[in-house]
């Protein structure tokens, strides 16, 4: 996501609209300083200087006040910090971001529902069988089926005329989403840290929101993996690491193993990089940053045959398109049998929400 600045005008919007619109950049900003609300003011105050984002109607020291008011940051020990209220504002702007870009085409691009017995209804229909909900009943397919059988004169329904419309059955999903935080993450002038916390701040704003009763973790994974909370989320910032993708999977199928029921259970992976790291069985870290190191990559291709063989699909998000990474992906979608997107950063939340939301859809 790209901000555009410009010299504000009275003309341009309402006082609401201008304080939302720079709550959402505020909100932003804390993403790129991991949390840290001084250094977001320090950068306010630049931009102020060079594009006129505030005037005499409201001043920087206004908007600061607003905060305070609004509950998002407060003063602890004399310094501006992020409250629990604020870290609700960052995720919820986060989902309105990303919900906001959403196009109508990319809701097909990966889409392959299943139908069964449930209340979401397609065009497609089928024949009536024992059990099948009345109202899901096609009034015009059935009658049609009536009248080429026994005609107009002598019209009668039987239950072979009967055609219902299919239907998507929504389930509960357990998620786990892996983050990257591996040095390469900022390499080359690039943030790719940024655009991945905005869409694990997304995506637990939208279960929290609408789909309280499913299960989603959020891990790191750099040397080591480690599970952290969602109020850490907007604090997650990137380290001197190599990619232990192994341990990351093996976490991640911990925490889903420990959840019951019929659920979809899935894992989110979001990285730019190959593994580059692995425990050995001393409890070392093992690691080679050149090239595909045959014993780490064949030891996270057994992690993802695991994951298959326990039912957990995996979805790799690839935020960098070298053909040796490339061919890494697409052997360990293989293993795995699960699927791989490859996004540019603007376009990383869509694909998550998108191919969460179907994922939800299960056939019985």
């Amino acid at each position: 996501m790209h901000y555009r600045y410009s010299k504000w005008t009275s003309e341009s919007q309402t006082d609401e609209q201008r304080l939302q619109q720079l709550v959402s950049l505020f909100s932003y900003m804390m993403i790129q300083t991991s949390g840290d609300v001084q250094e977001v003011l320090d950068w306010l105050r630049q931009l102020a200087a060079e594009y006129n984002l505030f005037d005499e109607q409201m001043s920087l020291e206004d908007f600061i006040e607003k905060l305070r008011e609004m509950g998002i940051i407060a003063d602890i020990d004399d310094v501006p910090t992020l409250t629990d209220k604020g870290i609700q504002q960052v995720r919820q702007d986060a989902l309105r971001e990303i919900f906001t870009s959403l196009k109508k085409s990319s809701m097909g691009q990966h889409d392959t529902p299943h139908t069964g017995r449930g209340v979401d209804r397609t065009s497609e229909t089928r024949k009536w069988n024992f059990g099948d909900i009345a109202t899901n009943i096609n009034l015009t397919s059935t009658v049609t089926n009536a009248m080429r059988r026994s005609g107009i004169d002598d019209f009668t329904l039987s239950e072979d005329d009967l055609e219902v419309y299919e239907s998507e059955h929504q389930t509960g999903c357990a998620t786990v989403l892996m983050v990257d935080i591996s040095h390469s993450m900022v390499l080359y002038g690039e943030d790719r840290i940024t655009p991945a916390k905005q869409v694990a701040l997304a995506l637990s704003e939208l279960i929290r929101s609408k789909f309280p009763k499913d299960f989603l973790a959020v891990l790191t994974f750099g040397d080591k993996a480690e599970l952290i909370s969602m109020n850490e989320l907007p604090f997650l910032s990137v380290g001197p690491f190599h990619t232990n993708t192994r341990a990351g999977l093996q976490l991640a199928r911990n925490l889903l193993r420990r959840q019951r029921g019929n659920l979809n259970k899935q894992i989110f992976m979001i990285t730019d990089g190959k593994p580059s790291a692995i425990f050995d069985d001393t409890g070392r870290l093992y690691k080679n940053s050149f090239g595909l190191d045959p014993r780490i990559v064949n030891k996270t291709l057994d992690e993802a045959v695991q994951c298959r063989r326990e039912h957990i699909v995996i979805s790799t998000f690839m935020i960098a398109r070298d053909a040796y990474l490339v061919d890494f992906v697409e052997e360990f979608t293989r293993a795995n049998q699960g699927r791989a997107f490859y996004s540019s950063l603007n376009g990383l939340g869509e694909l998550v929400l998108v191919d969460y939301l179907r994922n939800r859809k299960k056939k019985f």
